[in-house]
This record gives C-alpha cells, structure tokens and sequence, in this order.
C-alpha cells in the first residue's frame, strides 16, 4: 500500500560487498516538513505567551522604557533615585579589561536590570487597573440612554488601556475573579423566586427552612465557599463540570448534548462529499486560529468588554470518557486526523500532508473514496458507536475490558484523539418535500441523536453531512457552553466556495493515501445492543419541533423599548400558563464569563410581575393595565439577568453550598429541597455572534436556524430560540412522548396539548394583541 511505502523512512540490507542502504527521500521530507510544522508551533506558542502575558503593553514597550531611562542618564539625571547605583554595587566584577570599560559595562548592566524591572512593575500596574475596570459592572443596570458620568469616564479609561489588539486569551488574567453572594442576599432572592409558585402554607413553610439553614449550618458553609473562593480561580465551575456533567452516570445523548442545525433555505452544494470538504477545513481554519490565539477575544455584543475564553481551550482533540464514578475530560494538544463514521464503518482521515493542510477539493476527494468504499462493517463495528449513546458505567466497563489494549485500544484511540468526529449521514434532511415544517423536527430529532449509533456523543462536537448536502452539529456540554459552540459553528465554510458544478475549488494531489479503515475485534455484541436498547428508548420518546417566527423579530420588538429576550420569556410564561393552567419553576441559562473561567448562573424567569401580567391578562383586565404590567414584568426581567451575568445569581451559590455540606458530610433540609426541585420549563437563547458573517442584508437567504436540547423534566419543555436579524425568530421546543400532558404532535386528533400548540399559543395569542398597539407602551 502507498501509505506503507511512505511510513519507511529508510531500508537496509547485508551483503558481501557490505551494508546496502536505501533511503526514501520522500519520507525523509515528510519527516523534516513535519517537524518543522511542529516547531513553529511551539515558538508560535511561546510568543504569543510573552504577548499576553505582558498585555496590556507591548513586547517592544521595553525597549522604549530602556531607551528612556538611558536618555535621561545621558543627560545627568537619575530617574532611579539611586536604584541603578545600588544595583551596579551588587553586580559581579570582571577581572579582565580596563576599569573604564568594566564600569561602564555594570553601569549599562544596571540600567538594563532596573528597566527591566520598573517595565515589569508598569505591566503589573496596568493589569491590575484593568482587572479594576473590568470588575465594574454598574453600567449594565443604567437605562439606555441614560449613562453616568462615572460610566462614561470607565469606558474612556477601558477603552484606552484595551487599545492594542488583544490575542484570544490576552484577557484571561485581567478578568475579575466570581464573587460569593452573601447568603443572606441569596436566600432573599430565592424566596422572592419561588413566591408565584407556592401557596402561603407552602411558602411559610420554605421561609422558616431558610430561615433555619441561614442561622445555623449556612453561615458555616459560607465560610468554606469563601476559603475556596480565595483559593481558585472560579468557585463554581470545576464543582459544575465535576457534578452536573462528569458524574451523570445516565445517558448524555439527549439528556446533555444539544445540537445545532444548517442555514433554513441555503444549501451550498447539493454533493455530500463537497460539503464535508468545506466543512472540515473551515473547522480546520477555526482550530488553527485557536491554537496561534488569532481569534478576537468576545465581547459583550456592542461594547469592548471582554468575556472569558478559557472554554475554547478545548474545542478541539477533546473526548469525554467513562468511567465508574465520574467520567474525565481527555485533551491533546494536537491531532492531525479527523475520525469518519460511514454506513457502519469507521475511518482515520489524515488532513495533513508534508506538514500543509489538505486544500478542501482534496478533502472532497478523500471523503468521495470513502464515501466508494464497498467493504462491509466488521463484526460488532456498525453500532459500536451505541456505547457512548448508552448508560455510562456499561461503557466504562466495556471500555475496560475490550479496549485497553491491542487492536482496539489503537482504534478507539483514533477516534478519541482526532480532531473531531464527522458522520457521513446516509439520509437526507432539511426543510423540504411536501411537509416541509415536519421534515425540519424530524431534521432535528436527527442531529439529537440520529440512530443512537452514528454519532460519536463523548466528542467534544461532531459534525454530520447527510446525503443531500445538508449539515449539523452534536456538542457534548461538560467542556462549553452553547455560546463558545455556536461561534465555533458560525465558521464561513460557505465563503470557500463551490465551483459552478458543486465541487470545493483547489486541486488534487491523487497519490494520497487511502483513508485507513480502523480496525475492531469484538468478542461480545451483548452490550452494544443492551446500550442501543436504552439509548433507543429514549430517542423514540423525544419529540422535537422546530419553528421559524416571520411575522416580525426584535426590530419591531425593540419599537417598543423592551429587551427582545425578556419580551419571548413573558411570552413562554404566558404559554405555559394556558398550556397548563399554572406556573413551573423556570430555567433560563445566562453566561458568567465577565468572571474568569465563568460559564452560566440561572435566570428565574418566572416571576411575581410575570404572573401578574399573566393572569390580568387572562383575566380580562383592560389593555393598559396588562401593558403596564408587561412592562414592570419585562424591566423585571431585565434586572433578573444583569444580576445573574454580574455574579449575584441565586442557583450556583446554593448549588456550591450544597457541595460543601456534602464534604462535610451534613444534610440540609432547605438545600435537599432546593436542588430537586423540577426545571419544567428550561429555555436558553442562541446568541448570533459574528454579525459580519450572517450578514441578512446582503445575504438575505443566510438565515440560521439555531439549535436546540432534550427536555430537562420528563413532564416538562426544553425551548431554545434564536433571534436572527431584524425580523425572525426561530424555535426549537422538546417535551418527551411518554408524559400525557405535553403529548406529541402525532396525538393532536386525541385534543391533547402538544409541543406545536405550546408555540402556537404564544404567538397567536399574545404577540399579536401586543404587537398591534406599539404607541400604547
């Protein structure tokens, strides 16, 4: 085989006439071209540490302070106070040369070290005002329009000490570090939370549970989150990752990977094989601006306040793996394959060559020769991929007992160390046929979960190309968030371009190697299929619905002077309510990455002024009084997520008080009760990031859809919606078959409420009548 011929660097042989060497010089460049790559790597990585690690100055700001401080010693003067004097004292002599050149030597010496020093003191000093600029987080609360002096003189001070062009993690050290509420704040505001929800007896009673944990064992909690809150670096998210995702021992197909969804109308290329081309180098391309740190570090949409970027760490050549107790998060600095899921078999995909990135048509042709390839899947390969969709001990276990060594180990190591996972999916999908709004859930069902085997789910994402051109993503959650995923799925690999008949533009090198089949020996098929059979069970009873919003989106919104966001939760309070009859306790994910290594605090979107609203509203009560409403209810709102974004969240503190005890081995009533209460409505925005490539204006049929989760509570919604441009929102809602009252749309003759009527009555009902009297707000 070439890839064999290749693999030799050299061949010798003995004979009479002595030792007979053959060298291949073509291995030998590939050799040296590869380890070039690897060194530019590392001094890549080494500079860009010296960058930021002097941010917000320069590398070359040194030199300026040195040629300074020369100047004025030039002149006679001694900027230092004597400090250079003292500093040439305790300098070695020399013993050679004259002893005007070796005074003159120290002399240089000494300004150099004291340079040095005042420059690195200056550093300190800047990074310390920036981390005190970026800890001031008044200015979410002002009204719009309304800025306070002190703002205005922050955001002058912020904006010149962020004047350089910042590397992707430049920001990392300056940002302030997560505050502990005081407990007494937090039990407040979660009594305030959960008011609407309970009867008087029933809140009495969770008041004088507070009141309990907070003058007995919550002020000794408090005092060992505050030791920790001192010691890390984040006291929330190695706790969060530990014990919400990592130690889930359930499926996390569904239950924790969420996925996202292709362009609405565009499909670029109708060639599956064009398409993964495209695709895999865009996502290439993201990876390499990751590793050099070439990425613009996020913002708050509008601003030039910096959010954490640690979560991008891991993006790439990242894999979950089980284990009996916890699962771990397994991280390599680099892959140079991608691992390839087709019709039951699995491929390694090189993707570089002499130390160059394949050009995308040369990845089409690779993925057309698998895509050709007639062989079979090997015994027990086809639905191996079912041991990750599965319950996570069993695979911990298979894992261990078949795959910790020979064939299999050198396999799974391929997939689990490639850069990411890509399914070449064998049906086609997206809106389309005579049931184009049907075709778009069952578009979504797919990318949840697909077969329950064709997906790799302990990925950190990967991505499917189905038969039609048409893509998604599957992300895993415990090492990001939605909104680190959804920059990375906004890559431009529509900007590569198709030539006129479909294909990725470039030329092909055709003595590339075969893309190397991996290689499984599976003694036992039994708990594959008893891992397919649960993971099956809970693909077939999750019910998606995908729905495009056109009749106006957040610029007629925005007409009203009300946050688009806070205007869609009231809205999904309202629809809740009429779905069923009441309010739940309800979950809207909001980011904490102002703080370093920040990830998300809960937003309590039900609250007293929304329940207001909503039952004046159903009530009967005259229009301006329900506008009124609505509007103390959406300022409420509003107040809700700042708090939640500037560290005075309610969830996370109690959820770390709760670990605490754990450790120390004592129970809580309050704090038992608190966590297992349900999340029946859990909802979380799509931010669209990069504005610049999802230009509508332009490119007016661009439109994403987004992506959505599995419900939370098996009686409850999952809802994800995006708000894209000016005039559209799109939705994603899920529920679960088996609860009879969020039923499926399939059982709408039997006159039950169903995942598109829960929509339905949110835009029909209450959007319209608001919509139609903007003057009145």
């Amino acid at each position: 085989m070439a890839e064999a011929h290749q693999a030799v660097a050299f061949q010798f042989t003995i004979t009479p006439e002595g030792i007979d060497l053959q060298l291949s010089y073509q291995a030998l460049n590939q050799i040296y071209l590869s380890g070039v790559r690897s060194w530019k790597k590392r001094v890549s990585r080494l500079r860009n540490r010296v960058i930021k690690g002097v941010y917000p100055a320069s590398p070359s700001s040194w030199l300026f302070v040195v040629i300074a401080i020369l100047a004025t010693m030039y002149m006679r003067s001694d900027p230092s106070m004597g400090l250079i004097t003292k500093i040439q004292q305790h300098l070695p002599l020399s013993t050679q040369g004259t002893m005007t050149r070796m005074t003159s030597g120290q002399t240089m010496l000494s300004v150099l070290v004291f340079s040095t020093l005042l420059w690195l003191s200056l550093i300190l000093a800047l990074r310390f005002c920036l981390k005190l600029l970026l800890s001031y987080h008044q200015w979410m609360f002002e009204q719009h329009g309304r800025v306070s002096n002190t703002t205005k003189v922050w955001v002058t001070l912020l904006r010149l000490l962020s004047s350089r062009k910042p590397l992707l993690y430049s920001y990392q050290t300056s940002l302030p570090i997560l505050p502990v509420p005081a407990i007494k704040e937090t039990l407040s505001r979660y009594l305030e939370s959960v008011r609407p929800l309970l009867t008087d007896p029933g809140y009495k009673r969770m008041t004088e549970l507070a009141n309990q944990f907070e003058s007995n064992l919550g002020n000794r909690l408090q005092r060992y989150l505050k030791l920790k809150a001192l010691w890390a670096t984040n006291y929330v998210s190695d706790w969060w990752e530990e014990y919400i995702y990592l130690r889930s021992r359930g499926p996390i197909m569904v239950n924790s990977n969420y996925y996202g969804m292709d362009f609405l109308y565009v499909t670029p290329t109708a060639l599956q094989a064009a398409r993964a081309g495209n695709t895999i180098t865009a996502l290439l391309l993201y990876r390499r601006k990751v590793n050099r740190e070439e990425l613009k570090p996020s913002r708050v949409p509008g601003t030039v306040i910096p959010l954490c970027a640690a979560q991008c760490e891991r993006m790439f050549n990242t894999t979950r793996t089980p284990g009996v107790e916890t699962d771990v998060l397994q991280h390599w600095q680099d892959s140079e394959f991608v691992a390839v899921y087709h019709k039951g078999r699995f491929f390694r995909l090189w993707v570089y060559t002499a130390g160059r990135l394949l050009s995308p048509r040369e990845i089409e042709h690779q993925i057309q020769r698998i895509l050709d390839d007639p062989s079979p899947p090997q015994p027990g390969e086809e639905k191996l991929g079912a041991l990750t969709a599965g319950d996570r001990v069993p695979w911990s276990q298979m894992r261990k007992q078949y795959f910790s060594s020979g064939i299999n180990k050198r396999s799974l190591d391929s997939i689990e160390r490639a850069a990411f996972f890509v399914t070449l999916d064998d049906e086609e999908q997206g809106m389309r046929g005579e049931d184009p709004a049907g075709n778009l859930d069952r578009y979504a069902k797919s990318i949840l979960h697909g077969k329950c085997y064709d997906r790799w789910f302990d990925k950190s994402f990967s991505i499917v190309i189905y038969k039609n051109g048409k893509s998604g993503l599957n992300a895993e959650h415990s090492w990001a968030d939605a909104p680190t995923v959804a920059h990375l799925w906004e890559v431009d690999a529509f900007q590569l371009g198709y030539s006129e008949d479909g294909h990725c533009k470039g030329e092909v090198d055709r003595s590339l190697p075969l893309p190397q089949r991996l290689v499984w020996d599976i003694p036992s098929e039994a708990q594959v299929c008893s891992s397919l059979a649960v993971a099956q069970a809970l693909a077939d009873d999750v019910d998606c619905h995908v729905f495009p919003f056109r009749d106006f989106g957040k610029g007629r919104i925005k007409k009203l002077k009300i946050s688009p966001d806070a205007f869609i939760q009231i809205s999904l309070q309202l629809a809740y309510y009429r779905d069923r009859g009441g309010f739940c306790l309800t979950y809207e994910a909001s980011m904490t990455r102002l703080f370093r290594e920040g990830r998300t605090e809960t937003v309590r979107s039900c609250s007293n002024e929304s329940c207001a609203f909503v039952k004046a509203l159903e009530d009967g009560e005259e229009a301006e009084q329900c506008r009124h409403l609505f509007r103390l209810a959406s300022e409420r709102h509003q107040n809700l997520y700042r708090m939640a974004m500037t560290g005075a969240g309610i969830d996370r503190h109690l959820f770390c008080l709760y670990v605490v005890s754990k450790y120390l081995g004592v129970d809580s009533p309050f704090l038992k009760e608190v966590l297992s209460e349900p999340w029946r409505l859990s909802t979380s925005q799509t931010p669209v990031q990069q504005m610049e490539l999802f230009d509508l204006k332009n490119y007016p049929d661009f439109i994403s859809l987004g992506g959505g989760f599995g419900p939370v509570a098996d009686d409850g919604y999952g809802v994800s919606y995006i708000i894209v441009g000016e005039d559209m929102i799109n939705f994603h809602v899920s529920s679960k078959y088996s609860c009879s009252q969020t039923v499926s749309f399939q059982s709408i003759r039997q006159g039950c409420v169903t995942v598109r009527s829960f929509i339905h009555s949110f835009i029909h009902s209450f959007i319209h009548s608001f919509i139609l009297k903007p003057q009145s707000m």
